[in-house]
């Protein structure tokens, strides 16, 4: 990650901006090879849009989520989250931003296979304090954001006992916990067939337009990609176009 040292962290004028992203570089090296993943992308992205990054496999799609989200570190380059910079911080204050402002969902769900929908989502809400160690306050429950995905019907299925959809929406359901600011979407529908493809988008849909809710979500199909207000085409590390639809 670009040391930048002496710099003092403040909250930059973004305006509306849920991310900021500014000439970021990613390398992998191994053997003595040097490949670059990313290569001094720029964008940004305003808070309550539903922005779609598309690719295809290698194209850098993942590996910028991954940075967004605090992940992996960049070679260089500079990120904002909602206002603040990420970029030059520690691994503390890089996982607290996370905490603070990012919810994840992934293609693989990583659920607790002897838990419960409703104690797999609980799980996260009892991890959801504060730097002092006291719980947060006015959080939704788990019975509400399960009720949200449409699985109030479902709190006490396991996962096996659950179809692939409804064990994304599980995902989904946790991923909301702290009311994150931003939520980063890897493949949410790619193991999904059609029919819970369509679930899934209209969840994150309705949270987009009713609740607010930043969404930035990774996709190779462009179905998918479509149900954003917005689509940034990406080929080799680099921006190669966007795309609006709304």
């Amino acid at each position: 990650m670009e040391a930048q040292s002496g710099a003092s962290h403040i909250t930059a004028n973004n305006g509306n901006k849920a991310i900021r992203v500014e000439n970021l570089r990613k390398d992998y090296r191994s053997g003595g090879n040097t490949t670059q993943v990313l290569k001094e992308v720029s964008f940004s992205v305003d808070q309550g849009e539903f922005f779609s990054l598309m690719g295809p496999s290698g194209s850098g799609k993942s590996t910028l989520l991954y940075l967004l989200g605090g992940l992996t570190h960049s070679d260089s380059g500079r990120i904002w989250l909602d206002g603040v910079e990420l970029t030059g911080r520690g691994d503390a204050d890089i996982t607290r931003m996370r905490y603070d402002k990012i919810g994840f969902v992934f293609q693989r769900f990583n659920l607790l296979p002897t838990l419960t929908s409703v104690e797999n989502v609980e799980i996260a809400t009892r991890l959801t304090i504060f730097r002092n160690g006291s719980q947060r306050k006015g959080l939704p429950s788990p019975t509400e954001l399960l009720e949200l995905v449409g699985l109030g019907d479902k709190l006490h299925r396991r996962p096996a006992e659950m179809s692939i959809g409804e064990q994304q929406r599980v995902a989904i359901a946790r991923a909301l916990v702290r009311r994150p600011a931003i939520l980063l979407a890897d493949e949410p529908t790619g193991s999904l067939d059609r029919q819970n493809t369509e679930k899934v988008l209209e969840i994150l849909c309705k949270l987009n337009s009713e609740h607010g809710q930043t969404i930035i979500m990774v996709t190779h199909d462009p179905e998918v990609a479509g149900q954003g207000d917005r689509t940034l085409y990406m080929v080799d590390g680099c921006i190669n176009g966007e795309g609006r639809h709304k």
